[in-house]
C-alpha cells in the first residue's frame, strides 16, 4: 500500500523537475496537469501489463479446475484499481495543495473512471489471450507503452501545435481520459456529449473485441500453457 502511493509520487516528481523547466515554466497548475497525465497512464499501464500474464500466471488452476479464465484478469484489475484509487486520494490532496477549486463537477469523473476500468478489462482479454499463444507480446507491449506515453501530452501541451494536429491526439484513447480529467479539474467544464459518446465508442469496440477472443479461443488455451 506504501509502495502504491510512493510509486506515482516520486514519477511525478522526477517529471515535474524535469519537464517544469521545459514545458510548464509558464503555466499555472502545472504539477496538477501533470498528474492528471501520469495518474491515468500509470492505471492504464499497470492494469494491461500485469492483465496480460494473468492467464498463464493461472494456468495450474484453470488446466485442472474448469473455473471461467476471465476471473484471473478481473482479480488483476481489482488490485490495480484499488492501487489506482489511493494515488487518486493522494491527486486530490495535491489539488488543494495547488488551489484547484473544487466543484460539483468533480462527480462526473466517476465516467472517465468506470469507462477507463472497463477499456482495461477489455484490452487485458485481448493482451492475456495473445500473450498465451505469442509470449513475446510482453517486450512489444512495453515498447508501445513507452511510445504511447510520448504521444498522450503528460508533460506538454498542445498549444504549440496545429488544429489539424490537435485533433489527431483525439484518436488516442488514453488521451481521451487525460483531456477529459483535465477539463473537470483545472478548467471546470464538463465535455460535450460528442465527446462522452467517442469515449463510449473505443470503449465498446474493445470490450467487445476482447469478449469475442476469449470465446473464440477458450478452449485452445489449455493447448498452449
Amino acid at each position: 500500500m506504501v509502495w502504491s502511493i510512493l510509486s506515482p509520487l516520486l514519477t511525478l516528481l522526477v517529471m515535474r523537475l524535469v519537464f517544469t523547466q521545459f514545458f510548464g515554466r509558464n503555466m499555472n497548475h502545472y504539477t496538477t496537469y501533470l498528474f492528471c497525465g501520469n495518474l491515468i497512464f500509470s492505471y492504464f499501464s499497470e492494469s494491461t501489463s500485469q492483465g496480460m500474464s494473468s492467464l498463464t500466471e493461472n494456468a495450474h488452476i484453470f488446466s485442472k479446475i474448469n473455473v471461467p479464465k476471465y476471473l484471473f484478469l478481473f482479480s488483476k484489475n481489482v488490485q490495480t484499481l484499488i492501487n489506482f484509487v489511493l494515488s487518486l486520494t493522494v491527486f486530490f490532496l495535491f489539488c488543494v495543495l495547488d488551489d484547484i477549486t473544487f466543484t460539483w463537477k468533480f462527480v462526473m469523473l466517476f465516467y472517465p473512471i468506470i469507462m477507463l476500468m472497463i477499456f482495461n478489462i477489455g484490452l487485458g482479454l485481448v493482451l492475456s489471450a495473445l500473450f498465451v499463444f505469442f509470449r513475446d507480446i510482453q517486450y512489444l507491449w512495453s515498447i508501445f507503452l513507452r511510445l504511447l506515453m510520448y504521444v498522450s501530452a503528460i508533460f506538454y501541451t498542445l498549444d504549440s501545435f496545429s488544429p489539424e494536429a490537435q485533433n489527431l491526439f483525439f484518436v488516442n484513447p488514453i488521451y481521451l481520459f487525460i483531456y477529459y480529467f483535465r477539463q473537470i479539474v483545472l478548467h471546470a467544464t464538463i465535455p460535450s456529449l460528442q465527446f462522452h459518446l467517442l469515449i463510449l465508442t473505443d470503449v465498446s469496440l474493445v470490450t467487445l473485441l476482447g469478449c469475442w477472443i476469449y470465446r473464440r479461443y477458450n478452449t485452445e488455451f489449455l493447448y498452449y500453457i
